[in-house]
């Protein structure tokens, strides 16, 4: 699995530009908060969702928050 840093000061627009094609293609990012690491995907790809439970080892029963920005 490829790795990428951005860096917050100074992000790279080639890096952003690679993982916003990542993501409209259903693939997954990690990203740090004030407390964690979150794992993020496209909310409305089935297939996104489906590989953030999967990652997570989280059941289908147990929903997933959506942060909208």
């Amino acid at each position: 699995m490829p790795t990428w840093s951005v860096d917050p000061r100074a992000p790279d627009p080639q890096l952003l530009a690679r993982a916003a094609d990542l993501l409209r293609r259903g693939g997954l990012v990690a990203f740090p908060t004030e407390t964690v690491y979150g794992l993020g995907g496209n909310a409305l790809d089935a297939e996104a969702v489906r590989r953030i439970f999967a990652a997570k080892g989280r059941p289908s029963y147990n929903p997933l928050i959506a942060h909208v920005a």
